[in-house]
């Protein structure tokens, strides 16, 4: 993804679909909190040679100045101002090195933000870390950094510098810090850069960055996450790194880094918690800052406190953290029936800014704790306040609301197959063993088969229609690009879950629009043939939408070698409610259909006909003498005027049919007779009538 590559536009009946080609596997894609001074959002993805930050949108730089030509002097002629120059050369200027001159950025922008086409926000910038080997994982600050009293100003550092943290496939992780604000194309074209390869490389100070190295890893990190540590107010900013690898059966460390001082040599973990199983997930509370969030596939859901020691303090300790932290609660996840095992877990995320836990579950269920009692409706008991009473090692196994991701009744059915066993010499005889054996073998294949499953959740905030309050989207998938789901809202999406026994039938893809969960559909039109990887969100960072009903987010899905940015619009160029808006039958849309339409202009007498019956199994009797002037539009079959219905061309065809000179012909049993409808009917009369439907016919 360069700045001067456009994507892949494709327009489908719910989203539009923008898909990034590039040259390189990708192996994570995040989105920055904050947007840059410019206005840009910024994505971060790593791929094999190390990361890429890319600014999408916000002002475009100004055309770039071309050197004036120098200016010839008026003093005589050319020839004679040459030959008034002096060149001095000394022996001694040989002996002294050239001074080399600092390169300053200074780029400059347009007032306006930049716009493509007026459809979507094109690629302003992009910038190559190159760290020699594959980044495997990124991790950025949380949606809502921590700013309360006795942290470093979160804001003010996010706005003025990008602060991440990356794990790389040779055991090594890295804290970056680089100005966030885009590069001018003058700087990414500095000769220096052309001589050297070497000379871009991240941590050799060309693009402004800061690069601190993490060690105490022998095996690459599996996931990392950072957050913003509690300092006193006048220290420097400091950030707190924790990542999770398969060493022995699972460890978790922590490091405390120092954004203003550049070590010598890679920092060492300040906390090692060893875990009896390996986690797939770690992430950091937006609101309190010191808790971590870790998932684990089979165990359970907890809390890591690193702050809150779970041992008294050591007297001789000099850190600000203590040695060993705590770990507050354990989240369970339900049984997968008739085994005696745990579900497995995708991924949870923290929600309600940090107060509950939202998790997907291997089988396609999803479920929600409220850890503080925040939920809409209910009041329940509040897990805080039981934390705060010094009670450690608590759990939670109940669901506020919980439900299924529609179309994923294949894992369902997969958990509840069971395998057959052959009868043997070794197979249990009796009725009860057999049973329990056949559950036992069941659980274990289905376990196996589950675990093949792949997905995730992500969040961000959005805002709201209340300016006063801001919102939470969430975006999940599972299995595969068929199954990504976005919750525009997750309060009001909680709220509608808890209501829907009284709201008549609202289920959990139904209801009002922002309280539902909308499904992502036609995405293999973007990704070409790819599986989906990851996915994650990114703010439209704009009000109007939200009240518009608009959806407030864009889906990024990651592909292998693609990116795929779903955009709420339809095919006409509608970007209001089009992942929102229900299928019509009658729609106002142009149909495609080819409609006949009779010759209106032509002059046709009106007639009349008695359409009643005069047998059984005929469809009309004999004319009778009617009014020459009581036309069809005053049927006496209505008792009223009836308006104008049929086809124009029967006018003109009966007209045809009446003109005869004999008198006693019966010219409407002759046609009938010609069209077969008498035989049809007589045909139908006494047939046997099977589903239950009934033969009604209609008599004068």
């Amino acid at each position: 993804m360069t700045s001067s590559t456009s994507p892949r536009v494709r327009q489908t009946t719910q989203n539009t679909l923008l898909t990034y080609n590039l040259s390189r596997r990708i192996h994570d894609v995040q989105t920055y909190p904050i947007q840059s001074p410019q206005g840009a959002t910024i994505l971060l993805y790593g791929h094999e040679t190390g990361v890429t930050i890319v600014w999408r949108g916000g002002r475009r730089f100004k055309p770039s100045k071309k050197p004036e030509p120098a200016k010839q002097h008026q003093n005589g002629s050319g020839s004679g101002a040459d030959a008034g120059i002096m060149v001095i050369d000394s022996d001694d200027d040989d002996n002294q090195p050239a001074a080399k001159k600092t390169f300053v950025d200074k780029p400059e922008f347009e007032a306006a933000a930049a716009t493509e086409d007026g459809s979507y926000p094109p690629i302003t910038q992009t910038l190559d870390l190159t760290l020699g080997t594959a980044v495997l994982h990124v991790a950025v600050l949380p949606n809502s950094p921590n700013t309360a009293e006795g942290t470093a100003t979160g804001a003010a550092l996010l706005s003025e510098r990008l602060v991440f943290a990356v794990s790389c496939a040779s055991n090594d992780a890295y804290v970056i810090a680089l100005p966030s604000t885009p590069p001018s194309a003058e700087s990414k074209a500095r000769p220096e850069l052309r001589v050297d390869l070497l000379a871009g490389q991240a941590g050799s100070g060309a693009w402004g960055e800061t690069l601190i190295a993490l060690g105490g890893q022998t095996r690459p990190s599996d996931g990392i996450a950072v957050a913003l540590a509690k300092t006193a107010a006048s220290a420097r900013p400091r950030l707190i790194v924790a990542a999770h690898a398969k060493q022995a059966s699972g460890v978790l460390q922590l490091w405390d880094v120092a954004l203003e001082a550049k070590p010598n040599r890679p920092l060492e973990p300040f906390q090692t918690e060893y875990l009896p199983s390996p986690l797939k997930r770690i992430s950091f509370n937006p609101t309190h800052g010191t808790q971590l969030l870790t998932v684990s596939a089979t165990d359970a859901t907890r809390i890591y406190d690193y702050a809150a020691s779970s041992m008294p303090n050591d007297p001789e300790a000099t850190g600000p953290f203590p040695s060993q932290g705590s770990w507050l609660l354990s989240l369970y996840q339900p049984f997968a029936k008739p085994s005696s095992a745990r579900k497995a877990i995708l991924d949870a995320a923290w929600i309600a800014r940090g107060q509950a836990v939202f998790v997907l579950l291997a089988d396609g269920m999803w479920g929600i704790w409220d850890i503080d009692g925040v939920s809409p409706v209910s009041t329940s008991a509040t897990m805080s306040k039981r934390l705060k009473s010094g009670v450690r090692g608590a759990a939670l196994t109940a669901f506020s609301i919980s439900g299924y991701v529609e179309g994923t009744g294949s894992l369902r059915t997969m958990a509840n197959q069971q395998k057959e066993t052959q009868h043997g010499e070794f197979a249990p005889m009796t009725p009860h063993t057999r049973k329990q054996a056949t559950a036992s073998l069941t659980s274990a294949n289905t376990l196996d088969r589950l675990a093949s499953v792949h997905g995730g959740v992500r969040t961000a905030v959005v805002s709201s229609v209340k300016k006063s309050a801001q919102e939470e989207a969430l975006v999940l998938w599972v299995g595969s690009l068929e199954h990504v789901c976005v919750v525009p809202a997750i309060t009001r999406f909680w709220e509608a879950q808890l209501n829907k026994a009284s709201a008549a039938g609202v289920s959990l893809f139904s209801g009002s629009l922002p309280s539902r969960m909308v499904k992502l559909a036609d995405l293999a039109t973007g990704l070409l043939g790819e599986p989906c990887c990851g996915v994650d969100l990114i703010p439209t960072r704009s009000s109007g939408s939200v009240a518009d009903g608009g959806m407030p987010v864009e889906v990024v899905i990651r592909g292998e070698t693609r990116l795929v940015i779903a955009r709420d619009g339809d095919e006409s160029g509608n970007k209001k409610l089009a992942l929102y808006r229900p299928r019509r039958l009658f729609s106002k849309e142009r149909p495609n259909a080819i409609i006949v339409h009779g010759e209106n202009n032509k002059a046709l007498p009106k007639l009349s006909f008695n359409l009643s019956t005069a047998k059984v199994g005929s469809l009309r009797r004999k004319s009778t003498p009617v009014d020459s002037d009581h036309d069809m539009d005053e049927g006496s079959f209505t008792g009223g005027p009836r308006p104008r219905v049929g086809f124009d061309f029967a006018n003109t065809l009966s007209a045809a049919a009446d003109e005869s000179a004999d008198i006693s012909r019966d010219v409407e049993t002759e046609m009938l007779g010609i069209m077969e409808i008498d035989q049809a009917l007589d045909s139908m009369n006494g047939t046997p009538v099977n589903h239950g439907r009934k033969r009604v016919f209609f008599d004068a």
